[in-house]
């Protein structure tokens, strides 16, 4: 086969006589043709259109072997099995890198001097080593690839200094065509690859970046919890299939890929942190179907060959929009549709300005920059397609998003903003220079307490202030919007300062008629502290009513206040979830296995009839299940009291304040545990005492123990009736 490619003329019967397919896509053919002909070649492509057969086919097409740089030995390993796959001998492609057994290197070694090998797959840190160059040197090379090739700008997501050495590298071998080939290149990435590795003359192969078959939503961070249920209902509606959750730590990786398993999704974690051998077993089993779910750092996927990912969630904000295409490129690569969440928290957008802050300046205002980016993408309420096109230098039409992303699924109320857009240019018209979006909108506003402003005596223009009867989030939205129509340059090199170009002054001339939805303003929340944050009631308002009468005439029955039965926030998530089994009703809030038993069975049947009648679909994801330190923590309160540890000691054990415990204590008992505290309440409150404030409490329709603390006339504390009430309700309830 190998002298048949090499006497091929034809890259289409090559084509179909190894690897099966009857066309080319897109430039496919355009970029290999340009190879065959001996031409330096840089080939933008997204991720799924083919990259790698751009240079597999003229590699095995053209005499000597060629060299494929790139930066994963997982992307390694992954291709040369694919292209092993199509051959009967293993030797037409090899990996070099320091995986390999000494025996292995010896067989790479002979097939390439035996002529066997059509393409070596190297990292650029194996590359630059003597003892490669010596191989190299003894054979012919046909050209050098350079995969993802985006690693080797500063300005690009994945930046690695090695890739910055290959140029260099690549002489040390000999004059020999260079390809270099990335998914993703902004107009400043792009020239900087060309730059580095001396290919500003190559021959330029750029595809659309649209991935039309891509459905992009974002969605809010809040509450650890809540967002947890959200992704649990989301992946469970994804039955079966395969999805990767994105995130920025390892920490992280491990909490959610533990949480995901403990509900019942075969999840698998995936980070640098791992044993090599267990990362590969990991992708292994995502690459074979054994595990559905990868939860991994952002390292997973590149070169991962595998079409049929259905989704892709991003529960950290991505460091860049590059980094935000390119891993959500992992789905739908077979054509299908495929779903990109991505969860935005301004709070994780200050965080990583946080980590930044000891690296070089210049590095922070890049990184500053990149993000701003993200953040603008997932604030805004235009299309999301065309703001990603956008940035990658596109122009797209929203029309043709066909409702492929949220804002375009579900717009928002537009207002006609033909005149704001006019006033906004004609600042910058104005002022002639270059400006933060920052800067002119607190020009716009009229804000004099800006600093930039001050320095400027911007405040002293005629146009200052010239918006002040509309907000911040308002002009925001209209500067973005007159920067993505083409009215506005940004200036890359100059971390992102806006002017006015021709098209923006041409506007101010001939105004068109523009529409705008203003921008969403999300909360800035801070997801590990969720006590803090109430979440906003989405319960069935009449089952709640109804349920709360329910609750009065079974108190009524058993002589309890109703609050003992099951308080109101119990009920209210009864209302949200419909649990109509013991088991569902046991993981509601504030019940529990022993509470569900004592006082279920007549919640649950009116609660499946009313589903019944109100032909109601009920949420997929009923139970949370954690092993959070949280659950830890009241394990050890619950065996300490079995022991009567006294309840300060046990306090001072876990390192929290008497209050903190009694807190505990409370959760404990309201998840429907049952705990005898009697042996600490003897200590200061005799027999008779305890039936008289037993007495209180059952004739108390509500729990108000300040109301238990002034019947008393201060008898006893404030926390001893609270104890109290906690082993009243315990007793009663549990």
């Amino acid at each position: 086969m190998q002298a048949a490619f090499q006497d091929a003329k034809d890259p289409k019967r090559c084509l179909k006589e190894f690897f099966g397919f009857d066309g080319f896509k897109g430039n496919q053919e355009v970029v290999i043709d340009s190879i065959l002909n001996g031409e330096d070649c840089f080939v933008i492509m997204p991720t799924g259109a083919g990259k790698s057969l751009c240079y597999q086919l003229p590699a095995l097409m053209m005499e000597g072997t060629a060299i494929v740089i790139s930066p994963l030995i997982a992307l390694m390993k992954n291709q040369v099995d694919n292209i092993r796959g199509f051959s009967d001998s293993n030797g037409l492609a090899h990996f070099l890198n320091s995986s390999l057994s000494k025996s292995d290197l010896n067989k790479v070694v002979t097939d390439m001097l035996a002529g066997d090998t059509k393409l070596l797959y190297v990292a650029p840190e194996t590359l630059r080593k003597e003892d490669t160059l010596d191989l190299l040197s003894k054979v012919k090379i046909s050209f050098v690839a350079v995969d993802e090739a985006h690693c080797i700008s500063e300005w690009g997501h994945d930046f690695r200094p090695e890739y910055r050495k290959i140029r260099q590298m690549v002489k040390a071998i000999g004059e020999v065509p260079i390809l270099a080939l990335t998914a993703t290149a902004t107009p400043k990435v792009q020239y900087d690859i060309q730059k580095n590795l001396g290919m500003l003359d190559a021959k330029l192969f750029k595809s659309s970046f649209n991935r039309g078959n891509l459905y992009y939503q974002v969605k809010p961070k809040g509450r650890k919890d809540i967002v947890h249920k959200e992704m649990l209902s989301f992946i469970k509606q994804h039955h079966d299939q395969s999805g990767i959750v994105y995130c920025l730590s390892r920490k992280k990786v491990e909490e959610i890929a533990e949480m995901l398993k403990m509900n019942g999704i075969k999840a698998l974690p995936y980070h640098a942190g791992l044993d090599a051998k267990v990362r590969a077993n990991h992708q292994d089993a995502f690459l074979m179907e054994d595990c559905n779910v990868i939860v991994a750092t952002i390292a997973f996927g590149m070169g991962i060959d595998k079409p049929d990912v259905r989704f892709v969630i991003h529960y950290d904000v991505p460091k860049s929009l590059e980094g935000y295409y390119q891993e959500t490129g992992r789905a739908g690569r077979d054509g299908m549709t495929g779903d990109c969440l991505l969860y935005y928290n301004p709070n994780d957008v200050e965080k990583l300005e946080k980590f930044m802050k000891d690296k070089p300046v210049a590095e922070q205002e890049i990184g500053g920059l990149l993000l701003a980016e993200t953040a603008a993408f997932a604030e805004s309420s235009q299309c999301r397609r065309k703001l990603l096109l956008h940035y990658f230098g596109e122009t797209f039409d929203e029309k043709n998003c066909e409702k492929m992303c949220d804002n375009c699924a579900h717009p928002k109320p537009k207002q006609e903003v033909s005149n704001d857009v006019k006033a906004a240019l004609q600042c910058f018209d104005e002022l002639k220079s270059e400006f933060s979006l920052t800067h002119i909108v607190n020009f716009i506003i009229g804000n004099k307490n800006d600093n930039a402003i001050k320095s400027y005596n911007h405040e002293q223009h005629s146009l200052f202030g010239i918006g002040t009867e509309k907000d911040k989030l308002f002009w925001k939205s209209l500067v973005r919007l007159a920067l993505v129509n083409g009215y506005l340059f940004k200036n890359i090199e100059k971390y992102g300062l806006l002017s006015i170009n021709e098209a923006g002054v041409e506007y101010i001339k001939n105004p068109k008629p523009h529409e705008m939805s203003v921008d969403d303003e999300y909360e800035n929340v801070n997801e590990e502290n969720f006590d803090s944050f109430k979440l906003e009631s989405v319960c069935d308002e009449v089952l709640f009513s109804d349920l709360k009468e329910l609750r009065r005439k079974v108190a009524k029955e058993k002589e309890l206040p109703p609050y003992v039965i099951f308080q109101d926030p119990s009920l209210e998530d009864m209302a949200i979830k419909f649990p109509i089994t013991l088991e569902e009703l046991a993981n509601i809030s504030g019940v529990g296995k022993n509470k569900a038993q004592k006082f279920g069975e007549q919640f649950i049947a009116y609660i499946e009839k009313y589903v019944q009648d109100n032909d109601i679909e009920r949420p997929i994801d009923i139970v949370l299940k954690g092993n959070s330190e949280k659950s830890a923590k009241r394990v050890s309160i619950i065996l300490n009291i079995d022991k009567k540890v006294e309840l300060p000691d046990i306090a001072k054990q876990l390192g929290i304040s008497f209050d903190e415990l009694i807190n505990e204590m409370e959760q404990i008992v309201n998840s429907g545990t049952k705990i005898n505290i009697k042996f600490f309440l003897e200590q200061f409150l005799d027999d008779d005492l305890q039936e008289e404030v037993v007495q209180f409490f059952k004739s108390a329709d509500v729990e108000d123990i300040d109301a238990a603390v002034a019947y008393f006339e201060g008898e006893f504390s404030f926390e001893e009736l609270k104890l109290m009430h906690l082993q009243f309700v315990s007793d009663l309830a549990n």
